[in-house]
Formats: C-alpha cells, sequence, structure tokens
C-alpha cells in the first residue's frame, strides 16, 4: 500500500465531473444506508451548484425515509488546506457519511480526512461522480477499502481490497 505522502495532490484531476444525482442514484443511496443499518448521516459536498444540489436531494430523501442528517459540511474546489471541513465532517461521527462533488475537491477532501480524522471510507457511500476509477485513483484505492457507492443508473460499486468493482444490484 502506498503511503499518503501529503494530503495535497500534485495536480488536479483531469477528468473533472461535476454532476448532479439522478432519482435512482439517491433511491440507491437510501437504500445502501439502510441496509446498513444506519439512521444518522452527515452529508458531505463540493460547493458547486450541482454538488449542493445533489446534497439536498440526498438529505431530503434521508428525512423522508426516517433518518436524521446530523450536519451537512461543503468544501472548497481549491485551497491551501482542507483541515478545517475535514474536521467538521468527521466530528459529526455519524453512522455513515455520505459524499458527492466534483472530483478534484472531492479528492483533496477525501486525502485530508484520511490524513488527519478519524473518518472511515468503509462507513463512507458516495455518488456516482466519485465511483469513477480515475477518481478513486487520485486518493489510492488502497486506502478507500470500503467504500461504496452507486452509478447514476442505481448499480452499485465498492473498494475492495484495493480495487474497484461494480455490483449488479
Amino acid at each position: 500500500m502506498e503511503a499518503l505522502t501529503s494530503p495535497l495532490l500534485t495536480r488536479p484531476a483531469t477528468h473533472d465531473t461535476d454532476l448532479i444525482a439522478t432519482d435512482a442514484e439517491v433511491e440507491t443511496i437510501v437504500r445502501l444506508a439502510r441496509g446498513r443499518g444506519a439512521r444518522d448521516i452527515a452529508v458531505g459536498s463540493g460547493r458547486t451548484a450541482r454538488a449542493l444540489a445533489t446534497a439536498r436531494l440526498v438529505e431530503s430523501a434521508w428525512d423522508r425515509a426516517g433518518g436524521r442528517t446530523l450536519g451537512t459540511v461543503t468544501w472548497p474546489e481549491t485551497a491551501a488546506s482542507w483541515l478545517r471541513p475535514a474536521s467538521r465532517f468527521a466530528a459529526a461521527d455519524p453512522d455513515l457519511w455520505i459524499m458527492t462533488g466534483p472530483v478534484t475537491g472531492w479528492a483533496q477532501m477525501t486525502r485530508r480526512l484520511l490524513w488527519s480524522t478519524c473518518w472511515s471510507p468503509d462507513r463512507t457511500l458516495a455518488t456516482a461522480g466519485i465511483g469513477d476509477p480515475r477518481t478513486l485513483a487520485l486518493v489510492g484505492l488502497a486506502h478507500l477499502d470500503g467504500l461504496a457507492g452507486t452509478t447514476a443508473d442505481g448499480a452499485l460499486w465498492r473498494v475492495v481490497h484495493d480495487r474497484f468493482r461494480q455490483v449488479n444490484a
């Protein structure tokens, strides 16, 4: 497993995406969270209009399903450090963290979470924009074991033993 030598990326992603979640995606996230026995979640997103809209969709669907959102934290796409939002996101200590947002900001935030907090990828679900092997490689699959999520059409993906796996729903 390659050690993270710094929480900062050396360069931004070349494939940066900023997707709004589909209904199927949001439904699958809620189903996955329920399947894991979650009651409380924390939602994290980038600050773009689409990322914020996705965060609101997830939070609203979770509330309708009877869950509780402990907090919503946003992060910038570029910054000198993601320590403040990472600390706030991890401090919520929910049953599950839900993450969305453009690629570069997500990768920077996730690297900071790994570097500086008790955040755990195996207690995290992510949206389709994050579930791209190129995106996950920015952090390193070896550091993301257990991270799971959904594609735009509601199919499942998961990081297992340093590998990205599509799962038939």
